[in-house]
């Protein structure tokens, strides 16, 4: 069994290509290109129920989605003019837009943290006090060691307590071979998972519980010179219909998703499908503009970003 990530991208990028019966249509559509955050995987599931159901032909929209070859390149090709959406994290907005890169979060796929701080219940590891002394793996350098040492605060620990180590994005490698002790970027619907079904009795701890402001885990970006563009509006109804779809009919969905990547016909893909309803927006447009501060003003309370700029220079809601 393949248990990191980044080992799906060559099987994913050839995933894509719209059914027959989407791709062929008597009238012309208008292309919208998203580049996704990974690999094709179920947090997309919105997108994929969004086709399936029609919703984006009856948008008169071609979606085009893109998986990327390394997946801090999906920004700044969307900064570059490359396509018209990118997938992203609300944890990294605030960083793009502090390097100056022209980009809005304009929509939400998923509105609930993912994401985790796990240990492995052979490491004796019960509670983050536990972790003094041990090593923790991390693949994203900035907002995870502030991650860290946010959850540590609440244990009576600091970062100095601990050994951070980088494992570019082999989180669940490293754990299993005992590289580190927990890793932080695990996916409770994910990585979590595929620790379970190997026997390994993940040991999960969640951010929010200690201290890290909850954060939109998936969010669509827009170049600010595409904030105009008429079609944006029509892709976040239709991703709203896919949504509402996909909720009402989720194994349907799932069949139609398995026929098209029969690469992610498992268990572990089946299962984190499973897990997910409940965690997809169901109005993608929609902006918690209270989410999107508290998390702004935690990145500069935490030296991640410089300034403290305006919500609408990290995030707007477009009408649709």
């Amino acid at each position: 069994m393949k248990f990191d990530r980044r080992s799906f991208l060559a099987a994913a990028a050839t995933s894509l290509a719209a059914p027959a019966a989407f791709a062929q249509s008597a009238a012309p559509k208008e292309k919208f290109t998203v580049i996704l955050d990974w690999f094709v995987n179920p947090d997309h599931a919105p997108l994929f129920a969004a086709r399936y159901s029609g919703a984006f032909d009856r948008a008169g929209l071609d979606v085009v989605l893109v998986p990327p070859t390394d997946p801090d390149l999906p920004p700044r090709l969307l900064a570059a003019g490359k396509a018209d959406a990118a997938l992203s994290y609300q944890t990294q907005l605030y960083l793009l837009v502090d390097q100056g890169l022209p980009l809005r979060r304009t929509g939400t796929l998923i509105d609930k943290p993912l994401n985790t701080l796990t240990a492995l219940g052979r490491s004796g590891i019960t509670k983050l006090a536990d972790l003094k002394g041990r090593k923790i793996g991390y693949s994203v350098a900035g907002v995870e060691e502030a991650l860290i040492g946010t959850m540590l605060r609440h244990a009576g620990l600091g970062l100095s307590d601990v050994t951070l180590v980088n494992v570019n994005f082999e989180l669940v490698t490293a754990l299993m071979s005992n590289e580190v002790d927990a890793v932080i970027g695990t996916y409770r619907t994910y990585e979590d998972i595929q620790l379970a079904q190997a026997g390994l009795r993940p040991v999960i701890f969640l951010p929010e519980d200690y201290g890290v402001p909850p954060s939109d885990e998936l969010i669509l970006l827009s170049n600010t010179s595409g904030l105009a563009n008429p079609a944006l509006p029509k892709f976040l109804a239709a991703l709203k219909q896919g949504a509402n779809y996909l909720a009402q009919h989720p194994d349907e969905m799932l069949a139609r998703f398995l026929k098209d990547n029969p690469n992610l016909n498992d268990k572990l893909d089946i299962a984190s499908w499973k897990a997910l309803p409940g965690s997809f927006a169901q109005d993608p447009a929609h902006l918690d503009a209270a989410r999107y501060t508290t998390y702004r003003d935690f990145m500069v309370r935490e030296k991640l970003i410089k300034t403290s700029l305006p919500l609408e220079d990290y995030a707007v809601q477009i009408k649709v």
